[in-house]
């Protein structure tokens, strides 16, 4: 995830930070990487150093256990660095000006005469994220895979050129559960922290507590009577996620049995309940702990990443 905001959000959790750690309690090798060199692409990571070692929190608050998986900063393992610089030597100019997220992103530089060389060539350093370790998958949701795509091409690319087979084709690893992917901002909206929609894993409770109470409603339930619309209310969409009885509360607001303050109140215990142990593990954590955790996990990155390169470095006649 990109250090562009000092916290992670309940959608970072549900769209791929409860996949990693699933997929982490599963067995699989998991390389969790801040990507603070990506958050300079659209000029958002001035304080990117700091942000980073933030989010790193919320992953081990949201459950990565660096005992597992290697927790790790982008910048920290400078492999990332000279394998993005030989592969953008072989990578055509038109994979790049044709990927659909290229575009979206000129839209977030509003100010600047023209977008950096970082904005265009992001997919060549994140190809070099993923190709680094060479990976049987990558967790994304499935709206992302297509953004993925470009990194199995250029892998492919460097196998012909060089006549190697050193890089296989990476899967996606989609949750199962998509739907949590699809979690809307407080006010119906798409979560993010631009729209000030969001609850993020390190709120207090009273924090959580306030931005529910102001979370979007059904418009035409006025009175507890007037029957709701559960698909369009953010509150019945959070009570379907975290509520083990989310059915019942449905069918009541519905039925104008229930009114909006009673769920508000009843989501906020619940996601207060779901948010306590990450509460708990981040509190628990002191920058001196954090520090070392990023070592060792860079350390580990490393050791993989250095193996890559020396193949890297063989095939393309670099000594």
């Amino acid at each position: 995830m990109r250090s562009t905001s000092p916290k992670l959000h309940i959608g970072n959790y549900e769209g791929a930070l409860r996949n990693w750690v699933q997929m982490q309690d599963e067995g699989y090798e998991m390389f969790c990487m801040v990507a603070d060199w990506h958050a300079l692409t659209t000029m958002e990571g001035k304080e990117s150093g700091r942000f980073a070692r933030e989010v790193a929190k919320d992953f081990i608050a949201g459950g990565i256990d660096p005992a597992k998986s290697a927790v790790f900063i982008q910048s920290h393992v400078k492999e990332h660095a000279e394998f993005h610089l030989l592969l953008s030597m072989i990578t055509p100019l038109g994979w790049l000006e044709r990927n659909p997220t290229y575009k979206e992103k000129q839209a977030d530089i509003l100010g600047v005469e023209r977008e950096p060389y970082g904005l265009l060539g992001y997919p060549v350093l994140q190809t070099a994220d993923i190709l680094l370790y060479r990976p049987v998958g990558v967790p994304v949701g499935r709206d992302q895979a297509p953004h993925l795509e470009i990194g199995n091409d250029i892998g492919q690319r460097f196998n012909r050129l060089f006549d190697v087979e050193l890089f296989e084709p990476y899967q996606y690893l989609i949750p199962k559960d998509e739907n949590r992917a699809k979690l809307p901002g407080l006010d119906m909206r798409k979560m993010s922290k631009s729209y000030d929609n969001c609850i993020y894993l390190s709120d207090t409770a009273d924090e959580t507590a306030a931005k529910i109470k102001s979370a979007f409603t059904t418009p035409t339930k006025l009175r507890k009577e007037d029957p709701g619309v559960p698909e369009g209310c953010a509150v019945c969409q959070y009570l379907k996620l975290y509520s083990p009885d989310w059915e019942r509360q449905w069918a009541e607001d519905v039925a104008g049995e229930r009114g909006c303050f009673q769920s508000k109140k009843e989501l906020t215990e619940v996601i207060n309940e779901f948010l306590r142990p990450m509460r708990e593990r981040r509190a628990a954590l002191d920058d001196g702990a954090v520090e070392e955790i990023l070592v060792a996990g860079a350390e580990k990155a490393r050791s993989v990443a250095a193996d890559t390169m020396d193949r890297v470095r063989s095939a393309m006649g670099l000594y």
